[in-house]
């Protein structure tokens, strides 16, 4: 059950939030908690979140996002784009307010270039990955290399093109060596990512990988877990599959992939072809 916030400290974090979006700063971190003798009136107490514990294959796979903290910083911190009606608009102010990003130390490690994301602002289906890679950092765009041929593969197994979904990335710079991200990393440009969703409002969300999925979901389970489920993301439904670059390591595992696809294909009312992506 989400905690209730006293309704002294939620007025104080909104007035502090409205204070800082005046000066034109939206972004918000959280940090380890504050000394316990810096009073209220000087720092807003920090939001403690009840610890989940590991899910074991006979749990039952349904996951929340926090809804104190989603419910309070949406209403306390509302984002430029969210007066938008225009997903294109919206998401265009989301790509101007990430900027040339220097948030974290990827900006100086090699990147070439931000890769923000890439398809129809209004999809009803949204692929979300791990990070860039090389030709990713190379042309700006999300799978656009051998894991991105084969994602297409995929895409089109499932009766849709591209052009129809939308893909983006947990993190927007492309690790030096594709090295796994960083949990600070990820914590850092999720937020961004977190408005893209906010602004396609996808009928059903495919997490690419595990650090797409635990990044999430905020699981620590293997993917043969984390499989096979229906998750509820914010209120939007969300499966995993295996991330394109790992199948063409290890192809056998592409019919697990398309079992995956299939489940959301069925969910999403579509017809199922036969044959599977190769």
């Amino acid at each position: 059950m989400p905690r209730t916030l006293d309704p002294q400290i939620k007025r104080t974090l909104a007035e502090r939030i409205r204070f800082y979006n005046e000066l034109g700063i939206y972004d918000f971190y959280r940090r380890e908690g504050l000394p316990a003798e810096i009073p209220l009136e000087s720092a807003p107490p920090q939001i403690q979140l009840e610890p989940r514990e590991p899910m074991t294959p006979r749990a039952k796979a349904v996951v929340a996002a926090p809804a104190v903290e989603g419910d309070l910083f949406e209403v306390a911190n509302p984002k430029p784009e969210s007066k938008v009606t225009d997903p294109a608009k919206a998401l265009r102010i989301v790509r101007e307010d990430l900027g040339d990003c220097t948030r974290c130390r990827l900006h100086k490690q090699g990147r070439k270039q931000i890769v923000f994301g890439v398809g129809n602002p209004r999809a009803q289906l949204m692929f979300i990955g791990e990070a860039p890679g090389a030709d990713e950092d190379e042309q700006g765009e999300p799978f656009v290399g051998r894991a991105g041929q084969l994602l297409n593969n995929m895409i089109r197994a499932m009766g849709l093109q591209r052009e129809d979904v939308y893909i983006a990335n947990i993190i927007k710079c492309r690790p030096p060596g594709n090295r796994t991200p960083e949990r600070d990393e990820c914590e850092t440009c999720s937020p961004f990512l977190m408005r893209q969703i906010a602004v396609i409002k996808p009928e059903v969300i495919v997490a690419l990988g595990a650090v797409a999925a635990k990044t999430l979901l905020a699981i620590n389970a293997p993917m043969a877990e984390l499989r096979g489920h229906w998750y509820d993301f914010r209120g939007t439904k969300l499966a995993v599959t295996y991330h394109p670059a790992f199948l063409l390591r290890d192809p056998r595992q592409k019919k697990e992939a398309w079992k995956d696809l299939q489940m959301v294909m069925k969910e999403m009312g579509m017809p199922i072809p036969t044959k599977s992506a190769e």
